[in-house]
């Protein structure tokens, strides 16, 4: 082979990779931004760490719930809001909705200061998706470069546990532009961890293990209530509202399509206000 077909056979070959890399950017709609090699070092080492930290503590449900009320505040008319870092700031933690979020923001702030270049956001949401991995959950992409932003966002915007299926549209479907199906895989999440009286005003867990990810929180509401376990009625409308139900049974009936639908979902979370193509 001459030195001129050799030429234009790896000139090709770079444009090929080129566009699968460019394609793998863009997904969803989104154009996700580039971060240096030193940035992505950090990711890595953030997620040993973390991984470390959850198993550790045990402290996954907290973990997620962080990255949950960081991202859930976004607001798709006002572009205000969102997975942006604001969570550590001392005026969202003390939103009513967040009690004892601060203790999840203490114990990730060791990790934060050994990976200084990443930012409060990619941070947070970063500990999310590695607190359903250790915990036998979904792998759920995890795309770097959200910036943080310099204030929190209003109070009142996270959903409210004690309301139905029409305050679950206009908090996840108007506010956040989520879908029918997001709601009720991202309830699943619910798998994990248990309420507190003294933050929510609600005492006990959703499942007999509250530390497995897995699809007990749908099999657990179809089965009833039973003493010792949590129903709320956020969880109730999932069964009563007919557009949510057959999520419901689906997911109690399919482990792999909830971990799947679930992993979406929480993409999209994680995600809102960031990349947008």
């Amino acid at each position: 082979m001459n030195l001129s077909l050799r030429f234009e056979i790896g000139s090709l070959v770079c444009v090929g990779l080129r566009l699968i890399w460019n394609l793998n950017r863009v997904k969803m709609g989104k154009s996700y931004p580039t971060v240096s090699e030193e940035y992505k070092a950090a990711v890595e080492k953030a997620k040993r760490k973390l991984r470390a930290l959850i198993a550790e503590k045990n402290c996954a449900p907290l973990i997620l719930r962080l990255a949950w009320h960081s991202a859930g505040t976004y607001d798709v008319q006002s572009k205000t809001g969102g997975p942006f870092g604001t969570m550590r700031h001392k005026l969202e933690q003390s939103h009513a909705a967040n009690n004892g979020l601060e203790i999840a923001v203490r114990l990730l702030e060791p990790i934060k200061e050994q990976v200084p270049v990443l930012s409060y956001a990619d941070f947070y949401q970063l500990a999310g998706v590695v607190a359903v991995e250790v915990t036998g959950g979904p792998e759920v992409p995890f795309h770097p470069g959200r910036e943080d932003k310099p204030e929190p966002p209003q109070e009142g915007r996270l959903p409210d546990a004690t309301k139905g299926s029409d305050h679950l549209r206009d908090v996840f479907i108007k506010q956040m532009g989520l879908s029918e199906k997001d709601i009720v895989a991202l309830s699943g999440g619910h798998t994990l961890g248990r309420c507190h009286k003294e933050r929510s005003g609600f005492e006990g867990a959703w499942t007999t293990n509250p530390l497995v990810f897995d699809n007990s929180y749908f099999t657990e509401l179809l089965s009833g209530e039973k003493e010792g376990l949590l129903q709320l009625p956020s969880d109730k409308t999932l069964l009563s509202d007919p557009a949510f139900r057959p999520y419901v049974e689906k997911y109690a009936a399919d482990e792999d399509a909830f971990f799947a639908d679930y992993a979406e979902a929480h993409l999209k979370l994680s995600e809102l206000g960031f990349a947008e193509a």
